[in-house]
Parts: C-alpha cells; sequence; structure tokens
C-alpha cells in the first residue's frame, strides 16, 4: 500500500520550508518563526487547509526591513505570521526580563530555526530544527522534530529546551495554533477540557477590542460575561461580528491527555489539538496548563488587520493555543503573576537540564453528528485518540499517547 509518505524542502514565498506528508494530510513548516501556514486534507488536486493564512501575510520573497515595512505590518512576526508557531521563552507582546529583550512570543516564533534535517526513516516524514538563544544572559538551546506518520491525519511535534547555564531558568512555554478559511466557519463549535476561565485583564490591547468584560471569571464558554451586561456563548463561532477577544482557561489536572477541538458541522471536521497532560506525566516532560482563545471576529480597525488605520477590520480566523503563561502579556507579565486559576505559569528549565513538549495536531473526519452534538471529551489510547460527545463516540489512528513520536526522537538521536 502507498503510504505517501513524503518529505522535503519548498519554498513558502520565498521563505525557507519543509513539506511533509502522507496520502491524506500535508503540513508546511517554515523556518522562520517555525510558522506553519499549512495543514491539511488532501481533496482531489487540491488541500482542504485548516491553518489560516493573513491575506495581508507577506509573500513579496523579501526579508523583513523595519525601515520599509513597520508602517503596515508594525512588526516581524506579523509580516511572517500563519497558522500554527512555537512560543518560548515568553508568550505575548514584547517584554524585557533582566535586561534581556524578548521579541512577541519570544525566540522560538520571531527568529529563523535551522534545519539540520530532513527526510524520511523507518517509513516516518520528519525534519528537525534547531535554535539557540541570541542572547546568552538567558542561554537556551531549543531542538525540534516535526513528525508525520503514515495513515494518521495528524502533525507531531517535540521540542526539547536545553539550559547550558548554571542557574534554572523560568520560562513561558506555548503553541499557537490559528486555525482560518476554508475550514473555519461561521457555526464551527469550540470544545475544551478548561473548567474555570478569565477574560482578559485591564490595561492589555483586547480593552479596546473586545465585547467581553474584562477581568470576569466564569465556568462555562456558553456563559461568558459581556461588558454591557449578559453573557454571550463562545463555544459557537458567529463568524465576523467586529470584535477581538480574548479568554485563558485552567486545564484540569487530573488530565492525562491536554486537548482543545474545533468542529465544523457543515463538513463533519474536527481540529484537534492535543499534548501530555499533567496526570502521569513521564519526567523531564511539560504538561501545558492553559487553554487560550484567541477569538479574532473583527475588532481591530488597524492594520496589518485592517487595510489602513481606521478601516474596518477584515481579518476572521481563530486561536486554540496551549500554553503555560499569564494570558497573552509576556514572560514579565508571568513572573509578576506566577499563578492563575489554580495553575502555575512559569516552567522552570533546571541548570544544565531540559525540559520536552510534546504536541499534536488533527484533522479528523468525525461527522456530522457527533460535530453538532458538540466534543465533550478526547482521551488518548495506545495509538489512538478518542472524541466523545454526550451520546456518539468515535476513534482514530492518532499517537495520542506520543508513544511512536518519543520512539521516533530517540532513534534520530541528538
Amino acid at each position: 500500500m502507498d503510504t505517501g509518505i513524503m518529505a522535503r524542502t519548498v519554498s513558502d514565498a520565498g521563505r525557507k520550508a519543509v513539506c511533509l506528508e502522507n496520502a491524506s494530510v500535508r503540513t508546511v513548516i517554515c523556518a522562520q518563526g517555525g510558522m506553519m501556514p499549512e495543514f491539511g486534507l488532501k481533496r482531489g488536486r487540491g488541500l482542504l487547509n485548516a491553518h489560516w493564512i493573513p491575506e495581508w501575510r507577506a509573500n513579496s520573497g523579501l526579508p523583513w526591513s523595519p525601515a520599509e515595512h513597520k508602517a503596515f505590518w508594525k512588526s516581524g512576526l506579523l509580516y511572517h505570521l500563519a497558522g500554527d508557531f512555537p512560543c518560548s521563552p515568553s508568550f505575548g507582546g514584547d517584554c524585557v526580563v533582566e535586561g534581556v529583550a524578548l521579541p512577541a512570543h519570544g525566540w522560538a516564533a520571531s527568529s529563523e530555526w535551522k534545519l539540520e534535517r530532513v527526510g524520511v526513516e523507518d517509513g516516518v516524514a520528519f525534519a528537525r530544527f534547531t535554535l539557540v538563544s541570541p542572547d546568552a544572559r538567558m542561554p537556551l538551546e531549543y531542538v525540534k522534530d516535526d513528525l508525520v506518520f503514515p495513515g494518521q491525519d495528524a502533525y507531531f511535534s517535540v521540542m526539547t529546551i536545553r539550559n547550558t547555564g548554571a542557574k534554572p531558568i523560568l520560562i513561558n512555554v506555548g503553541r499557537h495554533n490559528t486555525i482560518g478559511g476554508p475550514f473555519l466557519q461561521a457555526g464551527c463549535r469550540i470544545s475544551l477540557p478548561a473548567d474555570r476561565f478569565l477574560t482578559a485583564p485591564h490595561g492589555t490591547e483586547f480593552e479596546a477590542t473586545g465585547q467581553l468584560r474584562l477581568g470576569a471569571e466564569f465556568t462555562d464558554l456558553a456563559h461568558a460575561p459581556l461588558a454591557d451586561g449578559g453573557t454571550v456563548d463562545l463555544s459557537k463561532v458567529p463568524g465576523p461580528i467586529g470584535y477581538t477577544d480574548f479568554v485563558t482557561g485552567a486545564i484540569p489536572r487530573e488530565l492525562a491527555l491536554g486537548w482543545s477541538a474545533v468542529a465544523n458541522p457543515e463538513t463533519g471536521l474536527a481540529y484537534v489539538c492535543f499534548f501530555p497532560g499533567m496526570e502521569g506525566l513521564p519526567e523531564g516532560e511539560i504538561a501545558l496548563g492553559f487553554n487560550d482563545l484567541w477569538l479574532q471576529y473583527g475588532g481591530r480597525p488597524f492594520t496589518p488587520w485592517a487595510m489602513a488605520e481606521g478601516a474596518p477590520d477584515r481579518t476572521f480566523c481563530l486561536g486554540t493555543e496551549n500554553i503555560t503563561g499569564a494570558y497573552a502579556e509576556g514572560l514579565a507579565y508571568s513572573l509578576g503573576h506566577r499563578e492563575l486559576l489554580g495553575r502555575e505559569t512559569l516552567v522552570e528549565i533546571p541548570a544544565g537540564g531540559e525540559r520536552t513538549l510534546c504536541y499534536g495536531a488533527a484533522l479528523l473526519d468525525i461527522g456530522a453528528g457527533l460535530a453538532v452534538e458538540g466534543i465533550r471529551k478526547v482521551e488518548a489510547a495506545p495509538g489512538r485518540i478518542v472524541l466523545s460527545g454526550v451520546r456518539t463516540s468515535c476513534q482514530f489512528q492518532v499517537g495520542s499517547d506520543f508513544g511512536e513520536a518519543r520512539r521516533f526522537v530517540r532513534h534520530l538521536g541528538r
């Protein structure tokens, strides 16, 4: 049987990139910021892409130049922004920590990774990227292995963070999954395991863009507090409504698998992010503590979201981000707010040691029944992932227990 497994270097509008695919899915990972503009299901000669590609993403092939591009794009991160990408050692806007200037979402999102290897081994398509801190005062080294297995409608990313210094370093870690059309449509259903939520605090960028009451705690996505009173059901994607909001939720400690999901009742497809939970976490690994929702439904009347300052925001996308950090306010803020909703906002990388984040995303045909019903639970089984609603459940060949991914990375060695 033809598994369709392939791995090769490609150009993404002039950016160095890698394409990994099997018979049913294809993903593209850029060296710049680890951006993943593509993750989709093959459909005839096309691709049903789930990842968001901004209409204003630079495609000239020219490198970021503050003198030429800052007036419109504001930052290099927005110049290259697309889809899913890793965030570390900071999650959120620019900040300074002990004299170290950290760009938005950290070096992992804003720097160019070095492509070390790409190919197919033991039937697995893989790419290895490395990144070294540009500031010796925060001596971190990153190794990221991106993987696609045969017969699985998913991609996996195993990222190890090493501290080569003589003292522990506290950081943020996360993945910034962002979905858009053609997968994302009005009527999609958002599901999270988090059972306690907070809206963005006062003084953030969302104060001027959102519809939600700031700094409010609530327990049900279907009843989020509005600024002008009443509630709104955040679990249903409304389409562009002229607001941009942010919500963070605490992932329960008793879960062995952390996750987030968005289901499209029209297509019967679900985009599912998954990662190890706190229960039974292997030693040396990271369990992300928060589900974050970036509800980008048209509330930013300024570039690049709009074509000009004061013009209407035309951007519709949804961030289903999973992190350890305080809101999206950066490492400096997390160091001053080390706990939210009973969860730690920092990951400690021990002196001379390392920590590893295992992470994956799948695009699954769950059928209209479960998509309409809503996903209530996602669980890992050996080599499988199980999605359940109130009455319906289904399972798929996706290694959400990360057994295959861990074994393959060990096989690659250092």
